[in-house]
């Protein structure tokens, strides 16, 4: 059974009231980058691409068509019991951009990240909500201790 927005804005802590919906809380952009480098995804392991962030004039990104990597600028906790699912707000898909995401177990912590499809130019400002977290409960064995555990706090 998916959980009420109050109910995931409470194990966030720092949210404003306009990021808390009827069935989840939005989460901002906190930063926009461009891969640089190649990675990699093995059967033994990964390695991330080097990345560079993207200039933001006056906190704006002018985006074109192309794929990037949005961090954004929540601290998102995902509650023991739960599985977290996170889409793109509307506001996105209306100006021809995708947010695809993955499935954050219960115990991540962390400022995620996800990939931003642009299939016509748009500027994103800084701080706007660009996606929306949903968390449902669920049965697990242990919680999250993968290596993105503790992403993008510093």
């Amino acid at each position: 059974m998916f959980k009420s927005g109050r109910f995931l804005a409470d194990h966030l802590g720092d949210v404003r009231d306009d990021q808390i919906q009827p069935n989840g809380v939005d989460l901002t952009l906190g930063a926009v980058y461009e891969q640089t480098e190649p990675g990699r995804v093995g059967r033994d392991g990964k390695r991330v691409g080097q990345r560079r962030e993207l200039d933001a004039e006056d906190g704006v990104y002018a985006l074109d068509r192309g794929g990037y990597v949005v961090e954004y600028a929540d601290r998102v906790a995902i509650p023991e019991n739960h599985v977290g699912f996170l889409y793109p707000r509307s506001s996105l898909l209306r100006n021809s951009c995708m947010l695809d995401t993955a499935v954050w177990d219960a115990g991540y912590e962390g400022r995620g990240e996800g990939l931003l499809e642009v299939h016509h130019p748009v500027e994103l400002e800084r701080g706007a909500r660009v996606a929306q977290l949903v968390v449902a409960e669920a049965a697990h064995v242990g919680t999250y201790e993968g290596s993105y555990q503790g992403e993008n706090l510093e």
